[in-house]
């Protein structure tokens, strides 16, 4: 028990008035969920935890509770919050907020505990003597909701401006402007804004962290989107494909690996680094990439975990949809950045680009590790970069190369993922039944409908 951290916390929320405090987590479907406290009983609450069910990690985004063994009506575990977490939220005054995880009722955290996952992950690449830098690169469409005389729900684009346009600054400013107050007002650095391709479409990023902080701030990044879209009269949708005529949005993931420091995260050095190599890359980097791609077909399945995730990966859509990577390669699956002036090594990273928020954060960002440290560990050999299009090679020259289509699905992502041993072995027993439950379910249910209806209710819950 964080003693320190609980009396901090509970100083800050007498000090912001906050009446309400949010224990948040993310679920299997990628929805964030969670329960509040009052803030008389919130000294109580951060330390002995909120119940909760062990079905809730059973239920898919539609809320269609799955059959998995350990997950059914009986049992609980509590919903532990971190301290360091702790946000005023500016879009909600009276309430706060922080990020939990699940522990069984032993004080050991729950095997289906997403971000426990992660922490197990960095714990791991800690071992191998490196500490990952991430940022997600959120897109999300900005909206107003509709309903028809036939009762058809739809989303209207706030503008059909084009890319990068004055046009989609001006329509979008208000908006914007309040998005970045708010995500400073809890401690984000926002770096770039710009209007996207697609109508009402809206790119912000924010600035990297440690592993689990670039994962909590994803969370707190679609929470903030969507809520002060809400405050004016808008909707913010994160899904890959809310329109399907209209530009898919992404979260491409950043990330680089540094030498582990004396706090145990992130030190001075940057072991992706190299700078008498071409791409500016070290040895470890391109074992790094060899094994993201090893292992890319099954990553899929948790860095694009929906339906709609699979609409957005197309071929020549900016997408990515082969495995490969390349020099600021936009198709590549991986792409390698070109340094910042004056800032080669702090600059040097790799971007995964099939990555969007329909992913838990901790689940992606975690498979992710593990595919690299395998790399890592089994000195892979990613091959020669992609420099092209890969959709223009022909298939003999992409079989040549080693470069296959990513899956189309979400089912053929899970397939790929149930073969492989080692995401599958990470994930552990009772994560990975209810994961693949979780998501064929979901697929089950939406291949029951049309585009029109898969579209629209993922709009509404990312």
């Amino acid at each position: 028990m964080d003693v320190e951290g609980i009396r901090r916390v509970v100083a800050r929320a007498g000090d912001a008035s906050a009446d309400l405090i949010r224990f948040l987590y993310v679920d299997h479907g990628g929805v964030v969920r969670g329960k509040s406290t009052s803030r008389a009983s919130l000294e109580q609450r951060m330390a002995t935890g909120i119940g909760l069910t062990v079905a809730m990690q059973a239920m898919n985004m539609l809320d269609e509770l799955q059959s998995v063994e350990g997950m059914g009506p009986v049992g609980e575990v509590r919903i532990v919050p971190d301290p360091d977490t702790y946000v005023d939220l500016p879009y909600a005054p009276g309430a706060a907020a922080m990020l939990s995880d699940l522990v069984r009722l032993d004080g050991e955290p729950w095997e289906a505990c997403p971000r426990s996952f992660l922490k197990e992950a960095v714990a791991s690449a800690a071992a191998e003597g490196i500490a990952l830098c991430a940022a997600f690169e959120p897109e999300f469409l900005l909206a107003r909701r509709e309903t028809d005389a036939d009762g058809e729900r739809r989303l209207i684009p706030i503008d059909e401006s084009l890319c990068f346009s004055s046009t989609g600054f001006a329509m979008a400013h208000d908006f914007a402007v309040d998005f970045v107050r708010a995500l400073e007002a809890q401690g984000m650095v926002v770096e770039l804004y710009h209007p996207e391709l697609g109508h009402g479409q809206q790119e912000l990023s924010i600035h990297h962290g440690p592993a689990l902080t670039a994962a909590d701030r994803q969370v707190w990044y679609r929470e903030t989107a969507r809520s002060v879209a809400w405050r004016h009269g808008l909707w913010a949708s994160l899904a890959p494909k809310p329109l399907a005529e209209q530009a898919g949005n992404g979260a491409h993931c950043h990330f680089s690996a540094w030498e582990v420091g004396p706090d145990g995260g992130p030190g001075e050095r940057n072991r992706f680094f190299d700078a008498g190599d071409r791409y500016g890359l070290s040895e470890l980097a391109y074992h790094f990439i060899g094994g993201i791609l090893a292992h890319l077909p099954a990553l899929v399945a948790l860095t694009c975990g929906s339906v709609n995730s699979y609409r957005r990966l197309q071929p020549q859509h900016w997408s990515s949809a082969f495995v490969c990577y390349g020099d600021d390669n936009r198709e590549a699956a991986l792409r390698i950045p070109s340094p910042m002036w004056g800032h080669a090594e702090a600059s040097a990273n790799l971007e995964l680009k099939p990555c969007d928020s329909t992913g838990n954060p901790y689940l992606a960002l975690g498979g992710l590790i593990h595919a690299g440290l395998d790399g890592m560990r089994r000195r892979l050999d990613p091959g020669d970069p992609v420099n092209v299009d890969p959709a223009t090679l022909s298939e003999r020259e992409r079989r040549r190369r080693g470069v296959a289509r990513l899956p189309n699905s979400l089912d053929a992502a899970l397939d790929e993922l149930e073969r492989d041993d080692v995401l599958m072995e990470a994930l552990g027993p009772l994560r990975r039944s209810a994961y693949l439950a979780v998501k064929r379910s979901e697929a089950v249910s939406f291949g029951a409908h049309d585009a029109a209806y898969e579209c629209f209710e993922h709009a509404l819950r990312f």
